[in-house]
């Protein structure tokens, strides 16, 4: 069905080239040693992963789906899963960027973050068990006890066991202030936890030997909304005291979510009656331990939607390739077959060239948002760590939320591309589509993400954390606008970058005397945002390519057609965006409910 080759071209240029990875990884003592022939090795042994063990198993995974045993409560994975994971674990993937203390190999986050680009690629649905470890692994790491980190840090690091994070419930989505499951706290210093959670990913399976459950509930005493909710770890099996697998604890799956998509992932309906857990953190601070993995589980959905749209390109591609339908219509390309193959039509190649600047753009920023947060964890210099919280902070919802929009469109072009074909499932096309719409929805809908960066990151500190960013590029723009053969691309970045300061302040003024209309210029304000930070890169890009493209080397070629493709048909979209942002929120709130 289809194939799957890891980007590295592109990736190393990202790399080496745009951000220049090994100078700032050279910045942190901790990863000083890092150099570009070990994130060299590194991604091509995780291409190799990703395209022979995984890619295969994708089709495949997602024709069969998991199986529920309403008996023992349990589920079997799609038929390789098993196997597949155990060749990961074998391999010291789960290591990967774990902390050497706890067993890991203590790489960058930028490196693991990379290789789960490729694995989203070559397999959603199977990503998503070991990549809710990740966040597990994270949560525990900043909030957990000595006594927690020693017991189950080495297990999740290894890959034995995975973890899961157990938030919503059936009566409450993104609203957690309501949720109801509750935890008694018991003699020996554990709790009792009772409740439901629905959509838990990978919240049983048969792929480790245990799963850790990170469980909200609220205590006893606790005060109503968000701040009267606690964090819970909750093993599917409560550990011995050498760290073997003991007694079965009441957290079990009552079912499995019949889905659109993602159908190789179990996600499951969870019913804790009197499970066992251990609190995370301090009481009635849950959310602040679990945005950990929050903010981590978003980044890691951005990446679902690169991966996505880097695998729907590359078969797109094939496709057009190869396919032949009619003439082009500025004469024949091909006077060797009965007709042209459809990349010479101009609106395939449209097509294809969406899909081709989302992934590279999305794969810019993703692999600069992950060296910011390495930078975040690791600088000695107390202003650069806080100048690049400051940045993942702002940019976390963009990432989610812009490059899974991205995804559903470029996942769609792609189907697109392959006409009838691209509709029917032996071609693969139609699953990528479907596995993306989910990423829109899950981790906080793409709106709450727009929410948050307006309302939180943007509004709340008055516009600091953007102006921040905002220099950045005010910076690259005084660097090289008088570099002529740069004018098509900086130009429209520093227009863009006045736009969206006089866009932030008009909304700002109005959300100070109604809030709803901050709430009505949410989305299109993100996706403004997201195309800032995209022509941003691109213009980098551009930069490096006219300095090399006559080196010789097409992928320089290639790749400043696709920024001038950018620039050309994605970036104008913003414009008819800062219409509907400024539009207000008469036209959304006037009608009332009962006349809809």
């Amino acid at each position: 069905m289809g194939q799957y080759v890891a980007p590295l071209r592109d990736m190393q240029f990202v790399m080496h080239e745009l951000l220049r990875v090994e100078d700032t990884l050279k910045q942190l003592p901790k990863h000083a040693e890092i150099d570009a022939d070990i994130i060299n090795q590194v991604l091509e042994e995780g291409g190799k992963f990703t395209s022979q063990v995984l890619f295969p198993l994708n089709h495949s995974g997602d024709r069969e789906g998991c199986h529920h045993d309403k008996t023992t409560k349990s589920v079997t994975t799609p038929k390789g899963f098993k196997e597949a994971y155990k060749q990961y674990v074998e391999a010291g993937w789960p290591a990967l960027s774990c902390a050497t203390e706890f067993g890991g190999q203590g790489l960058p986050l930028v490196m693991n973050n990379a290789f789960y680009e490729m694995m989203n690629s070559a397999n959603q649905a199977w990503t998503m068990y070991p990549g809710l470890s990740h966040g597990a692994y994270e949560c525990l790491l900043e909030h957990g006890t000595p006594e927690q980190k020693a017991l189950y840090l080495p297990k999740l690091v290894s890959g034995e066991w995975t973890g899961t994070m157990c938030l919503t419930e059936a009566h409450c989505g993104t609203d957690l202030g309501m949720l109801r499951s509750k935890a008694e706290p018991q003699t020996d210093g554990s709790y009792r936890i009772t409740g439901s959670k629905i959509f838990i990913s990978a919240g049983e399976h048969d792929m480790a030997d245990n799963i850790l459950h990170l469980v909200l509930a609220r205590l006893p005493d606790a005060p109503q909304g968000s701040k009267g909710i606690s964090l819970f770890l909750v093993p599917k099996f409560l550990p011995n005291a050498d760290g073997s697998v003991g007694e079965r604890n009441p957290i079990t799956c009552g079912a499995i979510e019949e889905k659109m998509g993602i159908h190789g992932n179990s996600t499951c309906q969870m019913n804790l009656d009197g499970a066992t857990g251990w609190i995370i953190g301090s009481p009635h601070k849950g959310l602040n331990a679990m945005f950990v993995f929050m903010n981590a589980a978003r980044l890691g959905v951005g990446m679902q939607g690169l991966g996505l749209t880097e695998v729907a390109y590359q078969n797109a591609l094939i496709y057009a390739k190869d396919r032949i339908q009619m003439r082009s219509l500025s004469g024949i390309k091909a006077p060797d077959k009965a007709a042209d193959p459809i990349i010479v039509h101009p609106d395939v190649r449209r097509m294809l060239l969406t899909a081709k600047a989302y992934a590279e753009g999305g794969r810019a920023f993703c692999t600069y948002l992950a060296l910011q947060i390495d930078k975040e964890l690791n600088h000695p210099d107390e202003a650069v760590r806080k100048d690049a919280a400051d940045e993942v902070a702002l940019l976390t919802p963009v990432v989610k939320a812009f490059i899974t929009d991205n995804a559903w469109v470029a996942t769609s072009e792609c189907m697109q591309v392959y006409g009838g074909h691209g509709f029917i499932a032996e071609w693969g096309m139609e699953q990528y589509v479907r596995d993306a719409r989910i990423n829109m929805i899950y981790e906080g809908t793409n709106t709450i993400q727009s929410l948050d960066l307006l309302g939180r990151k943007v509004l709340m500190d008055n516009g600091a954390k953007l102006r921040k960013f905002g220099a950045k590029i005010q910076a690259f723009v005084e660097e090289n606008g008088t570099d002529e053969a740069l004018s098509e691309f900086i130009t429209p970045l520093a227009d863009l970058g006045d736009k969206v300061t006089k866009l932030t302040m008009e909304i700002g003024m109005k959300a100070f005397q109604n809030p709803d209309e901050a709430g009505a210029a949410a989305v299109p304000y993100l996706r403004v945002v997201g195309h800032l930070v995209y022509a941003y890169f691109f213009a980098q890009m551009a930069k490096i390519a006219l300095e090399k493209q006559d080196s010789g080397d097409k992928f320089y070629i290639s790749k400043l057609a696709t920024v001038r493709f950018y620039f050309a048909r994605l970036l104008p979209e913003t414009a008819m965006l800062i219409r509907q942002a400024r539009s207000g929120s008469a036209s959304l709130m006037a009608l009332d409910a009962d006349l809809f």
